[in-house]
């Protein structure tokens, strides 16, 4: 179970509440209007900003003092981040190891890796010379040789046309049945929480609410949900 027991995380004179759990294994969306606290949430979680009170727990053990790279965490941001100097290869083989130099057994869960997201032939090109929806699946499989227990998604799908992201989110629903691996997916698209999360966290007035089921919220929203839908 992933825990914030209490938390207070500041972002500039914003301040945002979080006492939640996330049931391990459980896929969950983070909606809300904009500005509202969704992505401090995530990097909360992730390590990326720091707790004004309050503790994270993965699993029974607080992680809040962990380094982000020794949380048991793998997080896709909005823009991918992908070296444009380096082939798909390389950059998924970051996902491994900092300075890209692999053993065998590592070079073939790269390739695996690409492989699952159908990308088995072009690990050679460069950024540039993929389309959005490969970057996509470049970014999708840096996280997936990570084999983390838990998968944060800051709306890395954004900028695709609506049947390319329905086809990333479905990718990312079989991957993480297939590895019980627990998400967090944060969308300002509803249709994207009705998608592929069982449970929902809405983040409105300054606190993340306690996850509940996603087709019950969004059926029946409560003011401020209905307020961000229209």
């Amino acid at each position: 179970m992933l825990k914030l027991d209490r938390c207070v995380i500041r972002n500039g004179n914003f301040d945002l509440r979080a006492d939640i759990s996330i049931a391990a294994g459980s896929s969950t969306a983070i909606i809300g209007p904009s500005g509202a606290g969704k992505s401090t949430l995530l990097e909360a979680v992730a390590g990326f900003r720091d707790l004004d009170r309050g503790q994270v727990f993965w699993q029974g053990k607080t992680i809040s003092d962990l380094h982000p790279g020794k949380r048991p965490i793998a997080m896709l941001f909005q823009d991918g981040n992908l070296f444009p100097h380096l082939t798909a290869e390389q950059n998924v083989a970051l996902g491994l190891r900092a300075n890209g130099r692999l053993s065998p057994s590592e070079h073939a869960q790269v390739q695996s890796a690409l492989d699952r997201v159908a990308l088995p032939d072009l690990g050679g090109r460069k950024p540039a010379e993929l389309s959005g929806g490969q970057q996509s699946r470049v970014a999708l499989a840096r996280v997936l040789v990570q084999r983390r227990q838990l998968l944060l998604l800051d709306e890395p799908f954004a900028a695709l046309g609506p049947a390319l992201k329905a086809e990333m989110l479905d990718l990312v629903a079989e991957l993480v049945a297939e590895t019980g691996t627990t998400l967090l997916m944060v969308s300002h698209d509803p249709q994207d929480a009705r998608r592929i999360a069982s449970h929902t966290v809405l983040v409105a007035d300054n606190q993340a609410h306690a996850p509940a089921p996603t087709a019950q919220l969004l059926d029946n929203p409560p003011p401020q949900l209905r307020a961000y839908l229209g």
